[in-house]
């Protein structure tokens, strides 16, 4: 059974800004291949939109992390903070 995730119903309206602002990019991707575009300006233009996508999964991963996993009001024995961290780090470096 799917259960909805606190976090990203609690930031909302900032992720649908930033799912909003992707599709600008892939829509701008799509205009520069409709109109022939050259390699260089189409690479540039995915990269832009890959950059954004990803930068969108590394907040919510960050995010599921800090509030299901390791929340230490309702997981005492949660992984310190120092350790999130680090954890944190490796995941944005994945994602780059």
């Amino acid at each position: 059974m799917w259960r909805a995730m606190s976090h990203t119903i609690r930031h909302k309206q900032k992720l649908l800004a930033r799912v909003r602002r992707i599709r600008g990019q892939v829509e701008a991707v799509e205009r520069a291949l409709e109109s022939e575009a050259g390699c260089d300006a189409v690479m540039h233009l995915i990269a832009g939109a890959r950059g954004a996508m990803t930068g969108l999964m590394a907040e919510v991963v960050e995010d599921h992390v800090r509030t299901h996993l390791v929340d230490a009001e309702r997981h005492p024995d949660a992984l310190n903070g120092e350790a999130v961290d680090q954890l944190l780090d490796i995941v944005r470096t994945y994602l780059k």
